[in-house]
């Protein structure tokens, strides 16, 4: 019989670098979990993603238990190192603050093809080119 989960939490975390402090020592320990269990195979598992956050959903279980799963760098942020911005625009119709290819587009949705609800590399583009679209970069081909 399958573990009864009582709590889904979505965290950023920068690789590698997870502490007990805030905040990953915050919430798992409001849900009463041995933070160290998660730190260190966390730490273990994205240190070759160093200098980038990334993404972790923690499965908090009935009996004090948890599983999770690091999603990688977020899009927005492979965009932003992509193109070498700052930042996205505050009004992304009107100020445009950078230009991404196709090819730029491609390498983003080859990482991110797993968590992307597209069926194949175009639908994937499409995707990740939207979310260029509303950070203010323009996409060319």
């Amino acid at each position: 019989m399958a573990k009864k989960v009582i709590g889904n939490l979505k965290l950023r975390i920068p690789a590698g670098r997870a502490t007990a402090g805030p905040p990953v020592g915050s919430t798992l320990g409001q849900w009463g979990l041995n933070m160290m269990d998660f730190i260190n195979p966390f730490n273990e598992a994205t240190k070759g993603d160093m200098g980038k956050d990334v993404i972790v959903h923690i499965q908090v279980f009935e009996d004090r238990t948890f599983a999770w799963k690091s999603l990688g760098q977020p899009v927005d942020d492979a965009i932003r190192a992509k193109i070498g911005i700052k930042k996205g625009s505050g009004k992304p119709h009107i100020e445009k603050v950078g230009k991404i290819t196709r090819k730029q587009l491609e390498e983003i949705a080859s990482e991110k093809m797993d968590q992307l609800n597209a069926i194949d590399m175009d639908g994937a583009v499409k995707v990740i080119a939207g979310t260029a679209r509303s950070m203010g970069v323009e996409v060319t081909d």
